[in-house]
């Protein structure tokens, strides 16, 4: 009867936990990836079209990403591709966009409909909220597309879609 007490005792006991100090608490994380949506340009193209792409910004240690910090510019109509080849090729539940804005685009509007600094900067933080929260899915850092996204200046939409290996 005492050992099974005695058992009980070593299962209960409290572990000795070390006390975190400051170099510990400002230390680089183990694992960190941080992605930042910022300094949205509107252009005007050809044809007199506009449109808004934003500087995606990544930092990160983690071994998938070879590259460990990257900066790209990327319109919404990138980050909906982004979204249709993870919906399509891979396993992750994807989350959705902001929203197109279909009434902001109509013509003889009284302000600058998709173009108004307001919903711009909307926009910017409803994309970061996306691809954070994509990129944080550890299904979602293996596949290509997202690599392709985040770190090369052109996406190539004719690239074969896959996994990527860590080597």
């Amino acid at each position: 009867m005492m050992a099974e007490s005695d058992n009980t005792a070593d299962a209960t006991r409290r572990l000795n936990v070390k006390k975190q100090t400051l170099d510990d608490a400002y230390a680089i994380p183990a694992n960190f990836l941080e992605i930042d949506v910022v300094n949205p340009i509107t252009t005007i193209a050809a044809g007199k079209k506009r449109y808004t792409d934003y500087e995606v910004r990544m930092r990160t240690n983690l071994p998938v990403f070879k590259v460990k910090e990257s900066s790209v510019r990327r319109r919404y109509s990138d980050f909906e591709w982004l979204r249709n080849e993870l919906e399509r090729d891979s396993k992750i539940v994807v989350p959705p966009l902001p929203g197109k804005a279909w009434k902001r685009q109509m013509p003889f509007r009284g302000d600058d409909g998709i173009f108004d600094e307001n919903f711009i900067e909307e926009r910017r933080k409803g994309l970061e909220q996306f691809i954070n929260k994509i990129a944080g899915h550890p299904l979602a850092q293996n596949e290509r597309c997202l690599h392709m996204f985040l770190q090369e200046a052109a996406i190539d939409k004719n690239y074969v879609p896959g996994k990527i290996r860590n080597t």
